[in-house]
This record gives structure tokens, C-alpha cells and sequence, in this order.
């Protein structure tokens, strides 16, 4: 029985655990019950004979033998997938790609025209939400994260940390002093808050009124027809401010305290064009940050 091979969702789930570190992790990633991945991992030591996890109290740990096996069904998996392109005459798939849907439309949306440009055979898929997943999606070869730290356990780099700064519309009538008077806006769920902002500034903010939204493309709206003020950040207003849809009223910044990250799945090597892209990423957002007059990522 031992020469014989493991049912091919086994190895699925033993590779989604193993990636993820976790059970619970994997039923999400594969929409199954955490009870059930458990289950599946059982069988496949049992089918091998050897042990590939230590449980923990709080993760999983790949044993010697779980090391020595993850490769090889990656390895199996990849050929596999090579191999049934080729069969059905599909030797170039789709590649997938996700962020937030305010850095989509500001950032990447206006700068897109220019990849298409370079790679005009190769065929994209964009996936913009609110916001961020928690764990990437077997469906996601490249995603770029709004996030307060890097994400761990995966392959992901610094793409770019910015400042944040208070905009306007131009001919807003409003001061350093003036300010709290104002109609301020803010995105929820984040820590570069207008709080964080003047404590950047060691301003007294206390008990400002602040009106909050689930996006930043809600507040530009806003704030771009004359309606009050928010924090913005270059990635997102760098472009407004260019072209004089909004100002910066008071010359006052401070460190964003979240950061893009640019993320690659285990299947990017894999996918044609995946690397052109994210070398494109890394090239236009160098060509930003050196047009501000930022070196680097500011990391």
C-alpha cells in the first residue's frame, strides 16, 4: 500500500497546511472544515507512515519528513499544472492580482497603460476589494497589502512607506489653528489617524470630532469637492496633487504608520509574466518615489 500513491487532495490539503503553518489556515485557503483538513492530514501519515507535523500548542511544525515531502509535491503540483496547459493548448494562463481598490484606481489604474505597453500579449486579471484579506487566496499569484507590518510566513518585500499629510481642496480656507474647527475625515481601521497625526505634531487633540468611512475613495470624494479635509499619502494623492484637484493646506507630515507590501504566491515563478510584473511594480514606484524626491521605500 505504501508504494502506492496518496489520493490527490491529500496532498493538496498537506500542502495548503503546510504553507499556511496551520489547519485552520488551510480549510480556510480550500473552503473546507477545519475538522476535515484535520481528518485528511491523518490519512495521508497514516497512507506514508510518517509523521509530518509536530502539533504545537498554538501552530504546526513541519518534522524532518514533512520538510523532505513539501518540495516534492510542490514540485508535482507545478509539473502537473505545466502539463495540463499544455494538453488542453493553453500554454499562457491568466495572471491574477490583488490590492485595495483605492491604490487600484489612484495608483495603479493611471500607471497600467504603460505595462500593457511592454507586455501587450499577456492577459491580467485584476481582483480590487475594500480591503485586504487576511491570508492570500490560491487564486491570487501577486497582491500588493495595505498593512501595519510585513506578512510573515510568506514571500513578501517592502514596496513602498509613505508619509501622510492633510489635503484640501485648493481654495479651502483653513489653518494649523483653524483645523479642528474643520470638517475632518478619515479612513476607518487604520493607526495613521488624525490622532496619530498631531501627536506626530505634539498638538493638543482632544476629543475631535472626525467623520469615518470604510474607504479612501469615499473620502477624496468628499474632500475633493470642498467638503472638509483628511490625511492623504503619495501613493494615493500624489497624482491629485499634481494636477491641483487637491492641496496641501499645512506643511506638516509624519510616517505612515502602515506600508505597501508586495506579495508573491508559491505558483508565481510559475506563471508567465508574474516577474515582469512585479519588477514593473518595483520600477514604477522607484520612478515615484525618486520624482518626490524619496529615495528608496523609506523602510
Amino acid at each position: 500500500m505504501h508504494r502506492d500513491l496518496p489520493p490527490l487532495g491529500w496532498l493538496r490539503t498537506f500542502e495548503a497546511a503546510a504553507r499556511q503553518l496551520s489547519f485552520t489556515g488551510a480549510a480556510r485557503d480550500l473552503n473546507m472544515t477545519q475538522s476535515a483538513v484535520s481528518q485528511q492530514i491523518k490519512s495521508l501519515e497514516g497512507h506514508l507512515g510518517r509523521a509530518l507535523f509536530h502539533r504545537r500548542p498554538r501552530a504546526l511544525e513541519l518534522t524532518q519528513a514533512g520538510r523532505t515531502y513539501l518540495p516534492i509535491v510542490r514540485d508535482a503540483f507545478a509539473t502537473l499544472r505545466q502539463g495540463t496547459r499544455i494538453v488542453v493548448g493553453e500554454t499562457q494562463r491568466t495572471l491574477n492580482i490583488h490590492c485595495n481598490m483605492t491604490f487600484a484606481v489612484r495608483w495603479l489604474a493611471p500607471r497600467l497603460p504603460r505595462f500593457r505597453a511592454m507586455h501587450p500579449g499577456l492577459r491580467l486579471n485584476f481582483m480590487a476589494e475594500i480591503w485586504e484579506p487576511d491570508r492570500p487566496s490560491d487564486a491570487i499569484d501577486i497582491e500588493i497589502r495595505f498593512a501595519l507590518r510585513k506578512p510573515q510566513g510568506i514571500r513578501a518585500e517592502l514596496l513602498r512607506r509613505d508619509a501622510v499629510y492633510p489635503i484640501c481642496a485648493p481654495g479651502y480656507e483653513v489653518t494649523l489653528e483653524s483645523l479642528t474647527d474643520q470638517p475632518l475625515y478619515d479612513c476607518a481601521n487604520l493607526l495613521s489617524t488624525w490622532g496619530y497625526w498631531a501627536e506626530q505634531q505634539a498638538l493638543r487633540w482632544e476629543a475631535v470630532p472626525v467623520t469615518y468611512a470604510s474607504t479612501y475613495t469615499f473620502c477624496l470624494s468628499v474632500v475633493e469637492a470642498g467638503g472638509g479635509l483628511m490625511l492623504g499619502h503619495d501613493a494615493i494623492c500624489s497624482d491629485l496633487l499634481a494636477r491641483g484637484r487637491v492641496v496641501r493646506p499645512i506643511d506638516h507630515s509624519a510616517p505612515m504608520a502602515e506600508a505597501y507590501y508586495l506579495i508573491l504566491s508559491p505558483q508565481a515563478d510559475e506563471i508567465p509574466g508574474a516577474a515582469e510584473f512585479a519588477a514593473w511594480l518595483r520600477s514604477e514606484t522607484a520612478a515615484d518615489l525618486q520624482s518626490l524626491g524619496r529615495e528608496g521605500t523609506q523602510a
